[in-house]
């Protein structure tokens, strides 16, 4: 072999080696070719996981873990409302009061609760079971009972009732005041939705068209459908918040947001529910509305805070009238504490006790900072227990407020509907009570005769006092204590006319 055929042996040995050692460099380093280096930079790496993705993960298993958790303790309401009616024909003059006797109808409504004690009390929304002549609770096992209406309140759309067991899985409170917008909630009942807080402290007064009516709302877009009125809605700990209470849709059904009752609001109410079967609300005799801007530059306010006195109810008795406070002042502290909306206000002086005496320190025009003392007094009844119903044959009319002792609601006896000579005589003897309502709960049921049955008792006397008005009627009731028995003369329909009757019942 020559000398120039071993040089370029040599030559093509080392060039060899060098494609070797080539490749074996590149395959070291995975340099992508450029087809890989094409797609890559379209789908990035995805060998691994984006920051936020195991955020995701466990969000949605801290949401299972809560719907899991509070599940068992929500419970499905069924109320039914029998209509009540007789045979037997009005008497002359009630016919245009009254209506027409109908045929039985059966209203049947449906919602949720949930369970807040081991023996059986359960919160949920007022219009799920108001005026129901019976509720039936589903639990999440499916067992079934017949549940007892505790007590109710139109102004908060709260109501607690109660079914006999034991052993219970309760839910656990939380703190709607600490709740933030953009928190994280569920709205749950048999099914589960989820959302953010979108608003909070908002009004409502389409829902509960009444003055004395606590507006202060949690807005969520939770998707909240009528089966889910009373359920809880819940934080991302398992806490409830809120009282799932009612949709805004044209429609009836979900149309991107809802409203929850704020749970502490919502405890308030409880506690007295339970401790007393109704709310007692006092009041300052003040009619509010919302601040503006203009209120708050006239006033010199550095902050658009505070709410605006519009007038005084009673105008001639009102105990913030009486303690100096002018129409046009806007209140921004109630005992040292800032207000700052409507309901905030309605909440600081509607669950103290009549009597107690409030700071309250307004700001007029120019300024002008005063502190009053106010001596709040009882809300009027017909505050505390507004109700509505359509037992006059079609047309929606407002009936009386519910007087829990007795468990009746009454209107008085008027020269316009006393057509009826004997009746006329009654009005002449100081009047009378029609009874428009017998709750079912109360100790009148199946005692006294209502509107719904065609043919309603009228009541005389109590305890041997005549009463003509709900006032008369209040007074006479306020010295009665529970268990106590108390007298009626009533007087009622018959074939023959109207006849005279005593009835005893043992007060609630």
């Amino acid at each position: 072999m020559s000398v120039k055929t071993r040089d370029w042996l040599k030559f093509g040995t080392l060039v060899a080696m060098a494609f070797a050692l080539g490749l074996a460099f590149a395959s070291a380093f995975r340099l992508p070719t450029r087809g890989e280096a094409a797609v890559r930079s379209v789908l990035q790496d995805t060998s691994r996981p984006l920051p936020q993705a195991k955020a995701a993960v466990d969000l949605g298993d801290a949401f299972a873990s809560v719907a899991e958790h509070v599940k068992p303790a929500v419970v499905f309401i069924k109320s039914e409302r029998r209509e009540r009616v007789s045979t037997r024909r009005l008497p002359p003059g009630f016919d245009d009061f009254f209506g027409s006797p109908r045929r039985p109808q059966i209203e049947q409504g449906s919602g949720s609760g949930f369970i807040v004690s081991q023996d059986g009390y359960i919160l949920t929304n007022n219009h799920v079971v108001q005026g129901a002549d019976r509720v039936i609770v589903r639990l999440y096992d499916n067992r079934e009972f017949t549940a007892k209406t505790v007590g109710t309140d139109p102004n908060t759309d709260i109501a607690v009732i109660r079914i006999q067991a034991t052993q219970l899985p309760t839910v656990r409170f939380g703190d709607a005041d600490s709740t933030r917008i953009g928190n994280w909630v569920l709205a749950i009942t048999f099914t589960v939705t989820a959302g953010i807080v979108s608003a909070k402290g908002r009004g409502l007064r389409e829902l509960n068209g009444s003055r004395y009516a606590i507006q202060d709302f949690i807005q969520t877009d939770a998707a909240i459908n009528p089966g889910n009125s009373g359920g809880p809605l819940v934080n991302v700990r398992g806490e409830v918040i809120g009282i799932n209470s009612a949709i805004a849709s044209g429609t009836g059904y979900y149309d991107g947001y809802g409203f929850a009752i704020p749970i502490n609001l919502a405890r308030t109410v409880m506690t007295q529910l339970i401790s007393t079967g109704h709310v007692e609300r006092a009041v300052m005799g003040v009619q509010i509305r919302a601040i503006t801007p203009e209120d708050a530059e006239d006033a010199r306010l550095t902050e658009i805070r505070g709410v605006v006195v519009n007038e005084f109810s009673p105008p001639e008795d009102s105990p913030a009238k009486r303690a100096g406070i002018q129409e046009g002042d806007i209140i921004v502290s109630v005992d040292g504490q800032s207000i700052e909306s409507v309901a905030q206000l309605q909440q600081r002086v509607g669950f103290k006790k009549s009597g107690d005496v409030v700071q309250v320190t307004v700001v007029r025009k120019g300024g002008v900072r005063k502190t009053l003392p106010v001596r709040l007094t009882a809300a009027p009844a017909t505050a505390a227990e507004e109700v509505s119903s359509n037992d006059d044959g079609g047309s929606s009319r407002e009936s009386a407020p519910m007087e829990n002792t007795l468990g009746i609601s009454v209107e008085p006896l008027t020269l316009e509907n006393a057509r009826d000579p004997s009746l006329r005589q009654v009005m002449r003897s100081g009047g009378g009570l029609v009874v428009s309502q017998v709750s079912p709960d109360g100790p009148a049921y199946s005692r006294l005769a209502d509107a719904t049955q065609g043919y309603p008792d009228i009541i005389l006397k109590v305890n041997g006092t005549a009463v003509g008005s709900r006032a008369e009627l209040r007074r006479v009731l306020a010295g009665v204590k529970k268990s106590d028995i108390v007298t009626l003369t009533v007087l009622s329909s018959a074939p023959d006319g109207w006849q005279q009757r005593v009835v005893r019942l043992r007060a609630n």
